[in-house]
């Protein structure tokens, strides 16, 4: 009979512990059912491969992996976590069959790929685990597998589950159409062979799978076409996995097939020697490709209307037989070279995700002025003057105008059909319209006006400023500046994220895992000093963070330089609101002089770097004063400029005098239109109406502020360095009529609940936080 199954492949490598908050038994539950509700389909598995030894993460064995028949689903074995950034391998591989449904051939119905994060607490064993284990799930992730990906796909598929099991299991996601009732895989083979070895009784449940597809009308030459397209997008990926890895396939049974496809019949023929051959790179044999890759041409209208159906049959199993064995040649040299595949589909899926994403970015580009001068006029690098409506629109309120565009794209999101090969993760593509828009702004900067900087540490060498600690001393403790560095010398890469107001050590737990999974070998600090000390004076939090900050780097300096040696160092910094405030005076601190020529990245959260001068929320300001009036909190009227009755003499103005942001490499500052929080031009660092047209003292002394800071983030002469404004635009229907979204909370406090924004723009501008 004319039947297909798509077969869908599930390599589960490696499950890591980002962020677990309970120690506990893990298993990890996989089902896949069709989209369509009207013809629901469950996927049935229908073999399992352990194609490496587990490590549980324990000696004894408490169970082994499932297949419930209720719901055709499989479980992992359970596997013991107790401790952050643990691995736990797992390397299994879990394959489900699917009927494509009420089609002509061509799958139509996209699948539905979930996973399911089973716990169960640490005490419980035996009968009574498992019973704990299948009670319900603590986390759900569903994926969506396009109807084009169904035809063939192979992919690196990371699930994460939520904010409250924040975990990494490494899954690779390998799909293909296939005749029904093709050969089933052997029983059992020698390991060596690099064929699978079938340790669930796969032919059994394959033949069980084929038998629960429903007989649908369908046409024999559309059926004929999808296995072709199959066919050939197989034949690529083999190719392009082959030339990726650096690694040859033996080919030579498969190109005299390929023989064979000629003489079959005049419709279906193959074009052989038009692509490119085989691996032959570092003298390795050709690999088949040479002959044997080519595509199969096969028109659905070209068949003579008197054929018959059982030379159809005939071109149907000869197609589907050939379409089996590149996929178990797939299978088999996936078990051969399964951590280079991964690697590699790894990289092209981070590639990928930039173009994915893109549907909720916006970029532009703009000139970053040269100077802003008190009476609403911009000055320019060349001496002429230019009125600042050229940059603003003074009748428009730039919160107001980046809230309406991010409005209108999202407007238009909600109208676009996403129909691509790429699996999509259904938390983001679930509903596309409750996606935070973020609108990226390029800052293209103008040369800088003054070299007056201090260069002390910009001409000495590292080992000078490390002495001793990256290898043998010579002279006075210090090393030789040309002395060489040992071969596997480490660069140590630090990240310090630092807390709001009134906040928590781990309130940037969500940015610090996605840079975690941008770079694994990030050495991370959670700033915990400030915690209940957010009321008192900057300098105080300043110096205290100061303290922390340097203290880390020594003890892991001494820890790398005795280990492998020490190369490089890069200090990134990441704050939320008023933790951007302490990071800065943090910088401007004494002790973290000789550690300046290492700073990297800075990310700014909703950070009020201008402070709380011409806030517009009245709301928040009412809340403001009532601080200052009845707690005298100290920092509050820091930010309002009110520590001191000589504006010159104020922290916020003082802070701005100071190189606080000038060594960075590369500034990103997040801001939100719908933060009533944190004033929106303080948080970009730009010039706001009310300044523009401000002629007194406070004007004036404002727009000195604001051109003290940006003279900072202007690039050096003999550097490049990359400035963004990040407009994060939350979806606000969810917020409700409630308090927090009145007084602008909301949006505010959704930087530290949610992490979309954050993985559109680490996983677009990786090389920022690498």
């Amino acid at each position: 009979m004319f039947k297909t199954v798509q077969e869908i492949g599930v390599y589960i490598h490696r499950f890591h512990n980002l962020d677990l908050f309970q120690q506990g038994w893990y298993q990890i539950k996989i089902s896949v059912r069709s989209e369509d509700s009207e013809y629901t389909i469950l996927g049935t598995p229908a073999r399992v491969v352990q194609y490496e030894a587990p490590d549980l993460g324990y000696d004894d064995t408490y169970g082994v992996w499932r297949i419930d028949d209720r719901d055709n689903s499989f479980s992992t074995q359970p596997f013991r976590i107790k401790y952050a950034r643990q691995d736990i391998l797992l390397s299994v591989l879990i394959s489900f069959s699917l009927s494509p449904g009420k089609c002509e051939g061509l799958p139509s119905s996209a699948v539905i790929l979930k996973f399911e994060l089973m716990h169960a607490p640490i005490t419980e064993s035996g009968s009574e685990l498992q019973a704990s284990l299948d009670s319900s799930p603590a986390a759900v992730h569903e994926f969506r597998l396009p109807p084009k990906a169904l035809l063939g796909l192979h992919s690196y598929c990371p699930v994460h589950f939520d904010a409250l099991h924040a975990v990494l299991v490494d899954v690779s996601i390998h799909v293909s159409l296939l005749k029904a009732g093709s050969n089933t895989p052997p029983s059992k083979v020698s390991s060596h062979s690099g064929n699978i070895e079938d340790v669930a009784g796969g032919s059994d449940r394959y033949n069980q799978a084929v038998a629960q597809v429903a007989p649908v009308d369908v046409k024999p030459d559309m059926l004929i076409k999808a296995l072709v397209d199959s066919f050939n997008t197989l034949l690529e990926d083999l190719r392009k996995l082959s030339e990726s890895i650096n690694q040859a396939i033996d080919m030579t049974e498969f190109a005299s097939r390929m023989d064979d496809i000629k003489l079959f019949h005049p419709i279906l023929h193959a074009n052989l020697g038009t692509a490119e051959g085989g691996v032959s790179r570092q003298s390795k044999p050709e690999n088949g490709f040479k002959k044997a890759n080519g595509t199969l041409d096969f028109q659905s209208d070209g068949f003579p209307h008197t054929i018959s159906e059982d030379y159809l049959l005939k071109i149907f199993d000869f197609v589907g037989d050939q379409v089996f064995y590149l996929w178990n040649t797939f299978l088999s040299f996936h078990r051969a070279n399964n951590r280079k595949i991964l690697k590699y589909l790894r990289d092209t899926w981070a590639k990928d995700r930039r173009a994915e994403w893109s549907i909720w970015m916006v970029y532009s580009k703009v000139e970053m002025p040269h100077h802003y001068l008190n009476s609403g006029i911009d000055e320019s690098h060349n001496g002429v003057h230019k009125r600042v409506s050229s940059l603003l629109k003074l009748n428009d309120d730039p919160a107001q105008v980046a809230a309406m565009r991010a409005e209108l794209h999202r407007r238009s999101i909600a109208q676009m059909k996403i129909n691509s090969r790429f699996i999509q993760d259904m938390c983001i593509f679930g509903d596309p319209s409750r996606i935070p828009i973020v609108i990226v702004e390029r800052v293209m900067n103008a040369p800088r006006r003054t070299f007056s900087e201090n260069s002390y540490f910009r001409n000495v060498d590292l080992i000078d400023v490390l002495g001793s600690k990256t290898g043998s001393s010579s002279g006075g403790g210090k090393k030789p500046s040309g002395a060489s560095l040992p071969h596997k010398a480490r660069e140590l890469k630090i990240v310090v994220f630092v807390h709001g107001f009134q906040g928590h050590h781990l309130d940037l737990r969500l940015v610090r895992n996605q840079w975690l999974l941008i770079d694994p070998k990030i050495d991370v600090l959670m700033s915990e000093v400030n915690e209940e000390r957010t009321s008192g004076d900057f300098r105080e939090m300043g110096f205290r963070l100061a303290q922390e900050v340097t203290s880390f780097i020594k003890k892991k300096m001494d820890r790398v330089s005795r280990s492998v040696g020490l190369k490089n160092i890069k200090l990134s910094f990441v704050g939320h609101s008023i933790g951007n405030i302490i990071i800065r005076t943090a910088i401007a601190e004494g002790i973290m002089e000789p550690y300046l020529r290492y700073l990297y990245t800075y990310v700014s959260l909703s950070g009020p770097h201008l402070g709380y001068l011409y806030s517009s929320n009245s709301l928040f300001n009412s809340g403001m004063w009532l601080l200052k009036k009845l707690k005298n909190t100290q920092c509050i009227h820091q930010l309002t400029f009110t520590d001191d009755p000589d504006l010159k003499n104020t922290f916020f103005y003082k802070l701005s005098k100071q190189k606080t942001l000038d060594s960075f490499r590369h500034i990103i500052l997040l801001s939100s239109p719908q933060d009533g929080y944190v004033p929106y031009h303080s948080a970009r660092i730009e010039l706001c109406q009310a300044a523009s047209w401000d002629y007194s003292k406070k004007g004036k002394m404002f727009l000195e502020m604001l051109n003290s800071c940006l003279d900072q983030i202007r690039a050096p002469s003999t550097d490049q360095r990359v400035f963004m404004r990040c407009d994060v635009n939350f979806d606000t229907s969810s917020y409700g009529k409630n308090f927090n979204s009145i007084i602008g909370r909301a949006a505010h406090i959704e930087f530290l609940e949610t992490d979309a924004f954050a993985k559109f723009i680490m996983w677009s501008f990786p090389e920022l936080f690498q």
